[in-house]
């Protein structure tokens, strides 16, 4: 037989009532007590968030010299639409063109030209286009590569991703990569245009500032 009263007793409820008051005042202002705590916590932990991203941008570089490099036998900077689209995206965020140069498609070119350009005083960051492909005479990543401190694949497997939308499953033919050389992020794209604008305007403007002030920062 279950026992009404020992029950009710149990739950806090008395003759007069009087016992559940008691509880629920008691609950009531331990959980008053708890929320605030609670909402202590929360806006604590905001702020150190706050905190830690405004510290991890701290050394952004807001506007950056750029070097455009096209990799190309045939292009000149007069007939360059992916330097063009590159360049756009570029000054649209507010950045300047420290050099824009035509680099021929050949081993020793691109990778003197790109070791020249991260050496210099006034670049930021390089953005080349063009050479990324599996045709024989594609060699901007095997001459590129060795040149980085840091390699970021990240950057190639985003474009890829990116451009399946465009191009679907023929991305597996592009090699678009990027990485640190002498403390310099230096972005490998296609030389399409449709390619270079998409990198460009989707991920480098996006990324540079941050990655040139992180690859320098002591």
């Amino acid at each position: 037989m279950i026992d009404f009263q020992e029950r009710d007793t149990t739950r806090g409820v008395s003759d007069d009532g009087d016992d559940t008051e008691q509880v629920e005042d008691e609950h009531g202002g331990e959980g008053e007590a708890n929320g605030r705590d609670e909402d202590r916590e929360v806006h604590e932990q905001g702020d150190e968030h706050d905190h830690t991203d405004h510290d991890h941008h701290h050394h952004d570089v807001e506007t950056l010299g750029a070097a455009v490099l096209t990799v190309s036998s045939t292009r000149t900077t007069k007939d360059d639409p992916a330097g063009d689209a590159i360049v756009a995206a570029l000054e649209t965020e507010g950045h300047e063109i420290a050099t824009r140069e035509v680099v021929r498609d050949d081993y020793d070119n691109v990778q003197a030209a790109v070791d020249a350009v991260v050496g210099r005083g006034d670049v930021d960051a390089v953005v080349t286009a063009g050479g990324t492909g599996v045709t024989p005479d594609d060699v901007t990543i095997e001459a590129v590569r060795p040149l980085f401190e840091k390699e970021l694949p990240g950057f190639g497997e985003l474009f890829r991703r990116l451009s399946f939308e465009e191009i679907g499953t023929k991305v597996v033919g592009t090699r678009a990569t990027a990485g640190v050389a002498d403390g310099v992020p230096v972005f490998c794209l296609p030389g399409s245009e449709n390619a270079a604008r998409l990198g460009a305007e989707e991920i480098v403007v996006a990324e540079a500032g941050h990655l040139a002030g992180l690859a320098t920062r002591e």
